[in-house]
């Protein structure tokens, strides 16, 4: 089985050596301790393309927290251990930081330690959900995270009074610590789509984006603190412009990808550049733009190909492949989709984006299901949607609520409305923790492709607990124009 490897998330910060991992290889060469990981990897079915180089990476620090492949191979060759009896940081503190405080306001809340019944963990996904950006000094706290440890009875936290001050021109120069901030502003976007889904996000994303811009025009002292800043600008307008996207909001999702396009540009950044096509490709398919979608893969892969990232450019690949299913060109489709896979099975490398933790052979096989679904091949979409779900780490729950409703949605129209029902149970029984009017959108849908069905007790069931279904918007055809 291909592994669902991803790149090792690392930090700004000086790294600081890994002894306990250093410890574990005790008198093997790193080359021979590589050669037992990928040993472990093939017991387990992964696939890691493990080096002296990377073992000389995780023990000098550099690699704080392995990819999910990686993580799983280290727990089966050091059973009963965590990551962090293994020297590594626990994922979310790497996926998506709490902040540093303020030097000028309180520190923030630590969260409470203790177990039981009053600490549930719908609470924390509603802590979560709600965390966002809030106002402090000009130069720092609209771009820095402040958990919100109100109980979840409470509302949304919109931003502090000041946080749309802080949004217009910091009083000095930006450095390095707000650097920091701006890049832990993207991986806790990151982090909350990942569990939550978009819905609820957007809205506050936009603050620490409108600051992460007004900080460009202070200057910065040093060229490469300027390059970071427009990195994680960029990264940020990517981020904001996904949430738009999958809350259905394309018009600001395209504005959206285009200021972060602009930024590459600017800022002499392909990997940003590579990414907002990526971003722009997508969201040209699911609007409609099937045509606009290749192209933009096309230009995201000749912007990714010096990067040296065989996964990105399996996923452009992908997302090429999508245009063409769009354009019903299904010879070009299968093209694209031999040359994403091949890429894939190449492994992970040292210049994957860290953007791409959500892109595993899960993914891989999501993407895949929704360009057969485009062709009309449902049979086909099933099979690759259910691989999806049965891979997708447990960590992306929006990811596994998406693959099982397009499973239930490729089922209703494969003529096995039982299993899509199935299915359906399936996402509502997730969409507590989820919030995409994407997921939502779809599995209206798949109902009312279930309604003629409702004397099967296994779908009257499902439509019982789905509700009333709204009717599909009018479809518009504008106007020839000359």
């Amino acid at each position: 089985m291909a592994s669902s490897a991803v790149t090792s998330s690392q930090s700004p910060l000086p790294p600081r050596p890994n002894l306990a991992f250093r410890q574990l290889r005790g008198q093997r060469s790193p080359g021979e301790f590589a050669a037992a990981v990928r040993r472990a990897a093939r017991e387990i079915g992964e696939r890691v393309s493990c080096d002296a180089r990377y073992i000389g990476r995780v023990e000098a620090g550099e690699i704080r927290c392995p990819n999910y492949a990686y993580e799983r191979v280290f727990l089966h060759m050091f059973p009963g251990r965590e990551l962090t009896d293994l020297g590594f940081a626990p994922r979310s503190s790497v996926r998506g930081r709490c902040p540093r405080p303020a030097a000028d306001g309180p520190p923030a809340p630590r969260p409470d330690p203790r177990p039981g019944p009053h600490r549930p963990n719908q609470e924390e996904s509603d802590v979560q959900r709600r965390a966002f950006m809030t106002g402090g000094t000009a130069t720092v706290a609209a771009v820095s995270l402040t958990p919100l440890t109100a109980m979840p009875a409470m509302t949304p936290c919109g931003p502090a009074p000041d946080a749309t001050a802080a949004a217009g021109r910091p009083a000095r120069r930006a450095g390095a610590a707000e650097a920091d901030l701006l890049e832990e502003a993207v991986r806790r976007i990151r982090l909350l789509d990942d569990r939550h889904g978009a819905d609820g996000l957007h809205r506050h994303a936009t603050v620490p984006l409108r600051t992460a811009y007004a900080l460009l025009d202070t200057g910065t002292a040093r060229r490469s603190t300027a390059d970071r800043l427009y990195a994680a600008a960029g990264e940020l307008a990517v981020s904001v412009g996904w949430l738009a996207h999958d809350s259905g909001r394309f018009d600001d999702a395209r504005s959206h990808y285009a200021e972060a396009l602009a930024t590459a540009r600017m800022a002499g950044n392909p990997a940003l550049e590579s990414h907002a096509f990526c971003n722009a490709s997508f969201l040209a398919r699911d609007a409609g733009r099937p045509r606009e979608a290749v192209r933009a893969a096309q230009a995201a892969q000749r912007a990714a190909r010096p990067l040296g990232s065989h996964r990105l450019l399996s996923l452009l690949a992908l997302r090429e492949a999508g245009g063409w299913a769009g354009l019903g060109d299904r010879a070009a489709c299968e093209r694209a989709l031999a040359r994403a896979q091949a890429l894939f099975a190449r492994g992970p490398a040292a210049a994957d984006p860290e953007w791409m933790s959500f892109y595993g052979e899960a993914e891989l096989e999501g993407l895949e299901a929704q360009c057969w679904a485009t062709l009309g091949d449902w049979s086909r979409a099933a099979r690759h949607a259910h691989r999806a779900v049965r891979l997708q780490d447990p960590h992306f729950t929006r990811n596994i609520v998406l693959y099982t409703a397009e499973l239930a949605d490729d089922l209703a129209r494969g003529g096995r409305p039982d299993e899509a029902a199935a299915a359906g149970h399936r996402v509502l029984d997730l969409l507590g923790e989820v919030r995409s009017a994407r997921v939502r959108t779809m599995l209206s849908g798949t109902t009312r492709l279930l309604l003629p069905h409702r004397r099967t007790a296994e779908v009257a069931a499902f439509l019982d607990r789905h509700g009333p279904v709204p009717a599909p918007a009018p479809v518009t055809i504008p106007r020839p124009t000359r």
